[in-house]
């Protein structure tokens, strides 16, 4: 089975242009400092360039999860509702004197669940990703509303701020989204059911020909995608000090952008999440970029879903041609 796995995914030609994405991306980012840089030195400064770090943290770890469920063929839109319900539940449990590391971990395990519930949907009920997504989307939005009422969530412990906080000098976001990173690559380049997810992704027939099971592979998708959105919603709520009750909202967007402007297929079968971690700085670098140039951030949405646009035709124009 394993060699059947490594026959079906990805083919010498898609690493080659996989990386030739990631040097464009990362070519753009350089490109885009160095340019801003001289409008406005002060974007060029340590601190700044830290933050758009920090900034980027909570994305990119919500973005690695994106990536294995866009590579297996599907797509999550709820991960924004996920973020707001996850940073409300720690949030809550923090304030009623539950320990930190306890209410951290209830939030994630809550992020696995509502995951767990999407894949479950999607693989045995057989609705398409973007149905279920949408519909736990509506469903989570209206009822943390409604449980919430609107209040934030405020006079959090000190405790709480884990983003807030450094390590070797470095702040805790940082080391949160290298380790993610390199765990989750790991796992998607060199483990067996990694590679299943490329699979599965690229022609789901096939790989159930070739012994794998399409749907545990939907499943383990949607589970780890809402571990690390439970995740990401730790890492946000606690850079804060205080949680609102439309946290999140939008958040959709730009994991998406980060994973697909990274050269992740919304077609499924390729992608890697160093590419979907250069996407989302790209789109923080741009976000941060408008402000120091005075644009409008209403600009940044439209950005964002061009470059989507753009991206996804030129993965689509490329794949004909492979055809």
């Amino acid at each position: 089975m394993a060699t059947q796995v490594r026959r079906l995914t990805h083919p010498p030609r898609g690493r080659r242009q996989l990386a030739q994405q990631e040097a464009v991306i990362a070519a753009a980012i350089f490109a885009l400092t160095f340019v801003v840089s001289l409008a406005n030195p002060d974007f060029f400064s340590a601190t700044n360039l830290l933050d758009i770090a920090v900034n980027t943290a909570y994305i990119a770890v919500a973005a690695a999860g994106m990536t294995m469920v866009i590579v297996s063929g599907n797509i999550d839109i709820s991960v924004g509702s996920m973020l707001g319900v996850c940073a409300t539940i720690a949030g809550e449990l923090a304030r009623n004197g539950t320990p930190i590391v306890i209410a951290f971990l209830v939030a994630i395990v809550a992020g696995g669940l509502m995951g767990a519930i999407n894949g479950v949907l999607v693989a045995y009920a057989r609705i398409p990703a973007i149905v279920v997504t949408l519909g736990m989307l509506s469903i989570l939005r209206g009822g943390l509303i409604l449980v919430t009422q609107g209040r934030w969530i405020e006079s959090l412990p000190e405790e709480f701020f884990f983003s807030q906080r450094s390590t070797l000098s470095i702040p805790n976001p940082i080391w949160v989204m290298i380790g993610v990173t390199i765990l989750v690559g790991l796992f998607m380049r060199y483990h067996r059911f990694g590679r299943a997810i490329y699979a599965v992704g690229g022609n789901a027939e096939a790989a159930r020909l070739a012994g794998i099971d399409p749907r545990r592979v939907h499943i383990f998708v949607f589970v780890m995608n809402g571990l690390l959105v439970g995740l990401a919603a730790v890492l946000y709520a606690s850079r804060f000090t205080a949680i609102q009750s439309n946290a999140g909202q939008g958040f959709e967007l730009a994991v998406i952008s980060g994973a697909v402007v990274g050269g992740v297929s919304i077609l499924g079968g390729t992608g890697t999440v160093v590419g979907a971690l250069l996407g989302s700085l790209l789109i923080s670098l741009i976000g941060t970029a408008s402000i120091f140039l005075k644009v409008s951030p209403f600009w940044l949405q439209a950005v964002q879903g061009g470059l989507i646009l753009l991206t996804v035709l030129v993965d689509v124009v490329r794949r004909r041609r492979q055809t």
